[in-house]
């Protein structure tokens, strides 16, 4: 493919990028749990989405390509960080009746989550027309090359089969997987830094 740039988000970026995610992620398995209603689903998705976007804009590392068709949204865990701003009530306005499953995810994420240091992948999302030209490759690069530079270990939740098989082509190991209350699969998976690795 072309050279593609990858430049940090900017401000005037988040609106678009909360766009992409939410389009990127409304037809999941786990999303369809959260929210089943199909009319309902985009808006309280979008809603969540925000609270997590514009906590990293300000704690963590949000890329995306120069066209703004892909973003790669990165959380550091190898220091602490405080939760998202006001995060019970904003999940309250943003998901309404559907808050109580929003929590259930929330739980099982945090009991699955590692304690050795890393960053976070939170989203990877592509513009659907331009998906399969190896954007999401290039994002996880980019931060791929911080991570091994640092000897930082990287982290994320696959919530389909074909985002598994994408991060295991860049050396992510699959944990166990486990699921939201209907079945939907989620899979932890880790990536140790390469540089840490050839030492």
């Amino acid at each position: 493919m072309r050279h593609l740039s990858i430049v940090r988000a900017g401000h005037s970026d988040v609106d678009a990028i909360i766009d992409l995610v939410t389009d990127s992620f409304q037809h999941l398995a786990v999303s369809v749990w959260l929210v089943p209603p199909r009319h309902d689903r985009w808006a309280v998705l979008h809603g969540h989405v925000r609270i997590h976007i514009e906590h990293a804009m300000r704690y963590g590392y949000v890329h995306v390509t120069g066209d703004r068709l892909g973003v790669a949204v990165w959380l550091p865990h190898d220091r602490r960080l405080p939760p998202p701003a006001d995060y019970d009530e904003r999940l309250l306005k943003a998901c309404g009746h559907w808050t109580d499953r929003f929590r259930v995810v929330d739980r099982l994420f945090a009991a699955h989550h590692p304690r050795r240091p890393h960053h976070h992948l939170t989203y990877l999302a592509v513009h659907p027309e331009r998906r399969g030209e190896g954007i999401g490759s290039v994002l996880l690069r980019h931060h791929h090359a911080r991570l091994d530079a640092a000897g930082i270990g990287a982290y994320l939740e696959a919530s389909s089969s074909p985002s598994r098989d994408l991060y295991a082509r860049h050396g992510y190991r699959t944990g166990e997987m486990f699921a939201v209350p209907d079945g939907a699969p989620l899979w932890p998976m880790w990536r140790e830094p390469y540089l840490a690795v050839e030492r």
